[in-house]
This record gives C-alpha cells, structure tokens and sequence, in this order.
C-alpha cells in the first residue's frame, strides 16, 4: 500500500491545494526510505493518472451514479488510480488494485469504501461496454477524451496543424519525455561523466547537435542523488532549453541580462558558456526562485551570476543600453511541456493565453531597452501557440524597428533538426522528441 499511499497523497496535492506534479513527486519520493521500484511506480500511477484523466472521469461517470464534484477527493482519486491500473497496466492484477484501492479508502475516505469497491469491480466486468464518442460525428469530442485535452485545447491545435498532426501530438504529450542533462564543462567533461554514470549502471549518450549535452537512456528516477549531481558536474535539463543558450551565443567577459531567469538552467549555462567570464544578472520576481538560482550556480561552480528581484513589467531606466546581449525566456501557457507537468491541461483556459501575451509582449519591449546598439535581443518560449510566439515578435517588430530578426537557420544550420519558421524556431515534442520550445534571436541596429 506505501507507493499507492505515496501517489494518492500526490495526486491529492495536485488536485485540492493546486501543486506542480514535479514537485509533489519529488517532496514525497525524498520523504521515506521508498525503494527504487516504488519510486518508478508512484511516478507511474501519478503521471498515468494525469496524462489520462478526462478519459478516467469519463469511464468514471458511465459507472458513478454520483457526480464526479460530489465525490469525496480522496475517494476520487482512489478512483482514478483504480481505474488507471485496470484499463491501462497490464502488469498489475485488476483485483489487486481494487483491493488496495478498498484499502487506501479505510484510511482516507472509510464511508466510502464500499462505493469505491462497486465502482472498480463493475468497471473490471464490464469495461468491454465502456462507450467512446463517435470519431465521424464529433472529432473534437472524441480527440479530447481518448487523449485527455480539454476541448478548447483541441480546437485550438486544429486550427493551426492538420488533423493527424493535432492527433499524433495529443499522443505524444502523454508520453514520457526524454530525460537529458547538461555536462559542466567547468568542472568535467563530457566523457568523464559517461564514464562516472557507466559505474552506477546509468547509460548516457551524447547529443550530435550539442556537445554538452547527454540523453539518458530509460530514464532515471533520482538523478539529483547522485554524486555527479551533487557535485556539480550535470544539471538536469532539456535539449530544447539548452539550445537557448547556444543560440544566444554569449562570449567571455560579456555584460548578459536574463529577466526571467528561474529555475535558472539557461542562466548557468550562459555562465558556463563564458566560461565562468563576465557577469549575468538573473532577474525574477520570487525570493524562493532566487534562492535555487543561487544554489544551483554554487553547486555548479558559477561565480559571475548576480541575482536581483526585479518585476520584467517594470522598466529599469538603469541598464537602458548597458547589455550584450538579453534573453526573454517569457512566461507563457505552457502548452510545450506537456509531457513533464500533465496538470497544465487541465489549469489553462484560452483567455489565459490572450492574457498573457500582452505580459509576453511587454516584458520584451522592456527588455529590449537594456540592449546596447549592435548587441542581440533573445526571445523563448517552452509553448507552441503561435500567438505567443512569432505572433509576439511579429508585434514586437511592428513597434521597434530598430530591431531586425537573425537568420537563426543560417547562423547554426546544423544544430537542429528542426522546422524554421521565418528566420525563427518551433520545437514539437511529436517531431523532434524534445519539449515543445519557440527561439527568436533579434538585433538591435
């Protein structure tokens, strides 16, 4: 019961005080002894569970009497555990997961045991019944609920990719994504940490288009316990964020500006870019966010980062032309990273995107004020709506001609196997396997 206790208590965060499913998992992954085998299965039943709960609750309500809001949370999620290993892992006994479902529900929810034992079993005798809506009669209905999207999502990636492009992406984003992390070059190199991870039975395989780059095979459940990790030598991170950096091409004892640097894996890999020569000011408005920037950058070996609490709304009349180089790597929807953090389907509304392209919008003109004549402006997003992406810059143009975008396929053709979209780069996770990522790199005359 212990890892199913694990994933329900996640779940549960997730779900009622509204956590990062990254983050609830790894709190309660580090919170007990768990063994490496529990460790793959709560992440399993929490991200399985995530990645397929509109079709979960769906199936759910043709065997509920109740309404899905009217059911107690813990006993929901029970539920939805239950159902995700029936109809989904084969390596589990159906009766197992309802019996250990039956047992969970006496500790957390106990008048609603005998509901959840009813529901589970009826389900496992008759999921051969289970009704999907029509394909031919209403597509948008069907995508979302054999793939989880929210309707409003679907509708809007058909507006902008064909029908099997929509649909092989709305597979994909419930996939796991490819697990990579980033060499310091500052301390190691790239075939020493093979080697080292090699010892702990971990394979790692460079990148062809980034040298720093590593992908590790079949995952991993911990890396930050490792050595390797905890000194420094790696960071977690993926190919698409890592080509941020690169692009933006930073050169020793440059003056670089990252207005929204947190987490803070561009902002280090610029630093180990210039080879620890220079300075970056990483800016963000949460304390909390500032803390892990500097933490990561003293476990890294950084010494040229200097962090500041500074809203990227507001305009520094201070730095007006007093950087080389600046990167945006703007907030936005979200909608790239799917696959890491499932929860995003289901907390985003289409308003929210129109909103927070005007944020987008204004922290780029901004930002673009720091820049010194002659010096480059880049701008990135981990979303593939084009509103946020070359939609913004598209405006953004409009208003500074001062600025004008760099050929980025020109400057590096060979660093990607990527689509270029004038002069600009869309990443998808159902063409190129790495988060969905948008890179603009502009200059400023």
């Amino acid at each position: 019961m212990d890892a199913r206790e694990g994933a329900l208590k996640v779940l549960y965060e997730i779900e009622v005080n509204k956590a990062y499913s990254n983050i609830a998992l790894n709190k309660e992954i580090k919170s007990k002894p768990y063994t490496k085998l529990d460790r793959n299965f709560i992440t399993e039943l929490v991200y399985g569970t995530l990645e397929n709960l509109i079709f979960i609750d769906y199936v759910l309500q043709q065997f509920s009497a109740m309404k899905l809001k009217k059911i107690n949370p813990w006993a929901l999620n029970i539920l939805r555990m239950g159902i995700y290993q029936i109809l989904f892992l084969d390596k589990i006994p159906p009766f197992a997961a309802v019996n250990e479902g039956v047992n969970l529900s006496k500790k957390y929810c106990k008048r609603a045991s005998g509901f959840i034992n009813g529901i589970l079993r009826n389900i496992i005798r008759n999921q051969g019944t289970i009704n999907m809506p029509d394909r031919k009669e209403n597509l948008l209905e069907y995508l979302s609920i054999k793939y989880s999207h929210p309707q409003w999502m679907v509708k809007r990636f058909l507006s902008y990719y064909s029908e099997d492009f929509t649909e092989e992406l709305l597979k994909v984003n419930n996939e796991t994504p490819k697990l990579y992390i980033r060499v310091n070059t500052l301390k190691t190199t790239v075939e020493d940490v093979i080697e080292l991870l090699q010892q702990q039975e971990i394979k790692a395989e460079k990148n062809p288009y980034l040298s720093e780059a590593l992908v590790i095979e079949g995952g991993f459940s911990d890396l930050e316990a490792l050595d390797a990790y905890k000194k420094g030598l790696i960071h977690i991170q993926d190919f698409s964020s890592m080509l941020v950096a690169r692009i933006l091409d930073p050169k020793e004892g440059e003056f670089i500006i990252d207005v929204c640097s947190a987490p803070g894996g561009k902002t280090t890999h610029i630093a180990q870019l210039m080879k620890n020569k220079g300075q970056v000011l990483a800016r963000d408005i949460y304390d909390h966010k500032l803390k892990l920037i500097k933490n990561n950058a003293k476990r890294l070996g950084i010494k040229i980062i200097k962090t500041e609490k500074f809203n990227g709304k507001d305009l520094d009349h201070g730095l007006i032309e007093k950087a080389d180089k600046v990167l945006v790597d703007a907030p936005c929807s979200g909608l790239g990273i799917i696959r890491r953090k499932p929860e995003i389907k289901y907390r985003k509304e289409a308003d929210d995107i129109k909103i927070i392209t005007e944020l987008q919008l204004k922290i780029l003109i901004n930002a673009s004020k720091y820049v010194k004549p002659g010096g480059e402006l880049l701008y990135s997003t981990c979303t593939i709506d084009p509103n946020e992406n070359n939609g913004v810059v598209e405006r953004f143009l409009k208003e500074n001609p001062r600025y004008q975008l760099i050929d980025i396929n020109q400057q590096y053709p060979l660093i990607l196997p990527g689509e270029y979209q004038e002069k600009m780069i869309q990443l998808y996770p159902n063409l190129h396997g790495t988060d969905g990522f948008f890179i603009a790199k502009l200059k400023k005359k």
